[in-house]
Formats: structure tokens, sequence, C-alpha cells
């Protein structure tokens, strides 16, 4: 197929504006002389564009190379060359963390887990809802504070640091200066308020109203409505909120409601637009904020669009402490393992693991329901695979057995610097994953016994790798014959 001279407007367009694009579909429409210099002057480059298409139409010019030239890198790949490791609010404290509450666990962070990689502190769902708590969130149009162009702000009673305008910038501060990096969790579209007020857009001429979509709600999250980005302002509110977000100093973004979500019988799409329109902001102000898509599961077959706009993306909904839960991650996993592109990691979802519950939206305070045999296939399973490590509990209140876990350098190694991840056989209960270190001088083999009986079977053997194994868990020298418990993982070092 030859292609067109129409392409090579909409090439421009494609690195450089709009408004290029649509001159382009219009006919006999002339590129506006005001937009000839828009990134290094479009009429310029015409020639050279046309020069190269037509040397793309050579037979010799690979297939490889024409789709290269069309994809388009939106989010930072290098901000997260390795899955995101923190902590999280929602596990123990729902939807009312306190700022308090979130400086006890940076500070935790920062004395026991930051040299090893623990990094991301991060404010989960409700910081600008007065008086929401598990019971009422998933009401209609509950109260939430904004500021004068329509964004959310934190609730200064549970955030004083916040009060006078000066939002999570205190927090953040606080934080970065613990060494370790801040971040919040957002929703998807805008605050009902915001649309019915009609609030103004910052830098555009449109209202919040104008770019609001009643019809689109949240299906668990009543109080948000979509954005309809094929409306002018629509692009401009998602700059508005990436600016502020900037302003605050915020690291990491957990953007919910953009992903597939299979929760409670009921589904919702991949929000593309929204995710491109936050993508898009994200890179506008110095692509400097690690983007992490909820809820899940996402669809594998989205891994190229996800890949391109967010850095991390649930591939399940909600994970809780049961073991049930935990055994479906295995085929998700497995199914994702085949398509991870570094810089962007597919998220097995959070570690409900320590004091979980306190005021958490499942079940009332208390130690992780998971066994310390589950504890261990839950996390060689996620160390395995990749998955952001992201703790659920309430760090201060951790258990020896547990903090034994999130601090063994040898797991996280396996999960921050290894390649080839993937499942290597699953044969009824016994289900197999395998690695290699980056430097080629360390295998991995995880071997899960899924069944409600303990096994005993060989330990496996890896083709060039006669050194000493070892348990990873134990330190203890791996023999010939292994013993894994119910519900448990023999996580293996070969050298």
């Amino acid at each position: 197929m030859r292609i067109n001279t129409l392409c090579i407007p909409l090439l421009g367009a494609y690195f450089c504006r709009g408004d290029v694009l649509s001159s382009a579909l219009t006919p006999k429409a002339k590129i506006p002389k005001k937009n000839r210099g828009c990134t290094g002057n479009c009429a310029r480059s015409l020639p050279f564009l046309y020069f190269f298409f037509r040397l793309l139409e050579r037979k010799s010019i690979s297939s490889t190379i024409k789709f290269l030239l069309f994809m388009k890198q939106v989010c930072n790949s290098e901000l997260a060359p390795t899955p995101p490791m923190g902590w999280n609010s929602w596990d123990c404290f729902g939807l009312d963390v306190t700022e308090e509450e979130v400086k006890r666990n940076a500070d935790y962070m920062a004395r026991e887990l930051k040299d090893l990689g623990w990094q991301y502190v991060v404010v989960d769902l409700g910081w600008y809802a007065p008086g929401v708590t598990t019971a009422n969130y998933k009401q209609r149009n509950i109260p939430m504070l904004t500021d004068e162009y329509g964004r959310l702000i934190p609730v200064p009673e549970r955030f004083p640091s916040s009060t006078g305008g000066k939002g999570f910038a205190p927090l953040a501060e606080y934080v970065h200066s613990l060494g370790l990096k801040f971040g919040i969790h957002i929703m998807r579209g805008m605050p009902w308020t915001a649309a019915e007020e009609n609030k103004p857009i910052k830098g555009n001429a449109a209202c919040c109203g104008d770019i609001a979509d009643k019809s689109d709600q949240c299906l668990w999250f009543g109080s948000m409505y979509g954005i309809d980005c094929t409306k002018e302002g629509a692009q401009a509110y998602y700059d508005s909120l990436i600016e502020l977000y900037t302003q605050w100093g915020v690291d990491f973004i957990k953007a919910d409601d953009m992903g597939t979500w299979d929760g409670d019988g009921l589904n919702s799409p991949l929000r593309t637009d929204e995710l491109e329109a936050l993508a898009t902001s994200i890179a506008k102000f110095g692509n400097r904020i690690v983007l992490s898509v909820s809820p899940g599961a996402a669809y594998v077959g989205n891994a190229y669009h996800l890949s391109r706009h967010a850095h991390a993306w649930r591939i399940s909904c909600d994970f809780w402490d049961d073991w049930t839960a935990l055994k479906r991650q295995f085929p998700r996993c497995a199914a994702w393992a085949k398509r991870h592109i570094n810089g962007h990691w597919p998220d097995a979802d959070m570690l409900p693991l320590g004091r979980i519950g306190i005021r958490g939206e499942v079940g009332s305070a208390r130690n992780t329901n998971f066994t310390p045999d589950e504890q261990i296939t839950l996390m060689s399973l996620w160390c395995i695979f990749r998955s952001p490590l992201m703790f659920g509990g309430d760090l201060p209140q951790t258990d020896d057995f547990t903090r034994q876990l999130i601090t063994n350098r040898q797991a996280i190694r396996l999960n921050q610097d290894s390649k080839n991840n993937r499942q290597v056989s699953a044969d009824g209960d016994i289900i197999v994953w395998g690695a290699e270190s980056t430097d080629d001088q360390t295998a991995y083999r995880a071997v899960f016994n899924l069944s409600d009986t303990a096994t005993f079977l060989a330990c496996p053997e890896i083709p060039g790798f006669y050194g000493r194994k070892v348990d990873i868990w134990t330190h203890e020298p791996v023999e010939e014959e292994i013993t894994i418990p119910a519900h448990g993982c023999r996580l293996i070092a070969y050298n």
C-alpha cells in the first residue's frame, strides 16, 4: 500500500500540534502562519517528512521500523526503572488517614526501610472529604473541598499543615526531608461540586460545567463526574490538576477509576481519553510524576496503550488477606509476565501484611489473616513477578516476622534486579516460576504448593547453575529433596 501525501501534515501534527492535524483533514486548508513555528517550524520540515515517507515506501524498510516511527511514549519510561516500593494508607486507615499517621509511617520507612529501596509514601482515597468513612463514601455526592478552580484540596482538620492554601506542600516537604517521595490517590474526573457550581478552569475560558459528563460517574464512588475530553477546556482542567500537584511536590499519583474494573459483579472499561489527558498533563509539567492506574483487572490486550501512558497498572480488583484471592493472582501474573516492559509494571496490588483494617474497608483491626506460609507465598510471587511493592499495614506496628519479609535483601534484589521472569510450569497445585539476575550470576526458582497438604519433591535443576542453592527466606542451603508446606513456597537462589 502506498503512503498518501496526506500523511505528511498528519505526521507534522504528531510531532508538533493538533492545529496542523485539523488543517490536514480540511480540504484545501492551509496551515495558519501562526502555527508554522510550533516546535521547530513545521512548514520547513515538510520536505524532509515527504522524503521520509517516500523512503518508507521502499520494501527494504522493515515493517518494524515503520511501526516504531508511529509509537508515542507519553510517560517518562526512565522514572520507574524498577518496580516502585512504598507504603499506602488504604489497607490500614481507609479513607480518613491523618497527617500524623502519615508522618509516623514515613518516619519508620526512613529509619528501617529506605536503604533497601522503599521510598514512596502514598495518601489514599478521601483526603479531601470531611467526615468521610468506609461506611458512607459510596453515597452519591458526598461533601468535598475544592479550591476556586474546582480542584480538590486536603481537609484541614486531618491535615493541619494544609491550611492557608498550602495544600499538601508542607507534608510533601516533610516526606522529602526524610529522603523519601510523596504520593496521593486521585479519582478520575472532577468533583461534582465543581461542576454544579460551574467553577472556572484555570487558564481557560471554559468552566467546569462545560466539560463535566454527569452521566459518567464511578460505579463505586459517586461523587465525581467524568470529563468529556472532546470539549474545549478538558485538557486544561487536567493541566491545572498537575500544575497544582507539581507545586505541592507530588512524586507519585495513584489514579483510580481509570483502569478496567471487574469488582462487585460489575465492569468498567479502561478510560483511555482521560488517561491520555492525565498522562499528557504530567508530560507537560516535566514528566516527573510516577503514574499508577487503578483499579483492575487490566486487560492484557491493553498492555501497549498502558505502557505508553502509565508506569504501573492493576491486574486485579482490590486484593485483601484471603487465600482464595491469592490463588487467583497466579494465572493473572502468569499472563502479564509475558508482557513486561521495563519501566512499566503490571501491579498485583498492595501487600495486606502486618497491622491492617484499623479503619480499613474490609474487616476490623487485625494482623493479616494470611498464615506465615501464605505470607511467604505472597511475597515470593510479588517479587519474582516484579510487581510494585506497596505495603498496606501500619508500619510502626509491624511485627518481627513481617519485618523480616520486607527487609529481605535477596528477595528485594529479585524484585528490583532480575530478568526473564516467568511461570515455568503449572502441574495442578504445584506451580514453578523462574528468573535470572541481570548480571547472569544468579538464577531463581519459586516452587509454590497451592494445595492444603504439604508436599515433597525434587529440587529443580537449572543447567549451568551447579553451585550452592540457598532458600532466600531461611538463608539455609537447599537439599536435593525439598518439603513445601501447604499454601507455602520455597524461593531458591542458584549461584
